[in-house]
């Protein structure tokens, strides 16, 4: 595995820990996801969603929201499940969608074991959102499932 290392104050270098990485990372991201800033790039989404749940020992399925022009409004981690599954209920999905007044949202979940490729649930809970949400006129952007990779049902044609 390859080392990351970091400059100290006094000049020196010295190997980077995993969780000061992973915290300086959601630090800058955290500056650059920053409330009303625009996202257009699916890529610049994923790695954002990566950071966030990558690391996660159990699945948990997360929510972005944004407004008519497509700048977040907020996020939100809305369920927590077990190592291979979360359980996902679209009717608080909805609920945080009117709360938050978005016009679209980026599903996105992790998967423990590091395979991306999405399972039938997976494929059957996103068209069920995109149904519930699609009676709101809220756009479902895309779903990303994060494991080893990342996997977009919007570039695999899945949404």
């Amino acid at each position: 595995m390859s080392q990351l290392y970091i400059k100290k104050p006094s000049g020196r270098y010295t190997v980077a820990e995993p969780d000061c990485v992973l915290k300086a990372a959601s630090d800058v991201i955290d500056k650059t996801f920053a409330d009303g800033q625009q996202h257009v790039s699916a890529k610049t989404i994923g790695n954002y969603i990566k950071v966030r749940l990558a690391r996660k020992k159990h699945e948990v399925f997360h929510v972005l929201f944004f407004d008519g022009q497509h700048r977040i409004i907020a996020e939100e981690e809305l369920f927590q499940g077990s190592i291979d599954s979360a359980s996902v209920y679209p009717r608080e999905v909805v609920t945080r969608v009117i709360y938050h007044n978005a016009a679209a949202v980026i599903l996105a979940h992790n998967h423990p074991s590091g395979d991306v490729v999405p399972s039938k649930a997976d494929i059957a809970i996103t068209a069920r959102l995109k149904q519930a949400l699609g009676l709101l006129d809220v756009n479902v952007l895309d779903h990303f499932i994060v494991g080893k990779d990342v996997y977009s049902f919007a570039e695999n044609g899945q949404l």
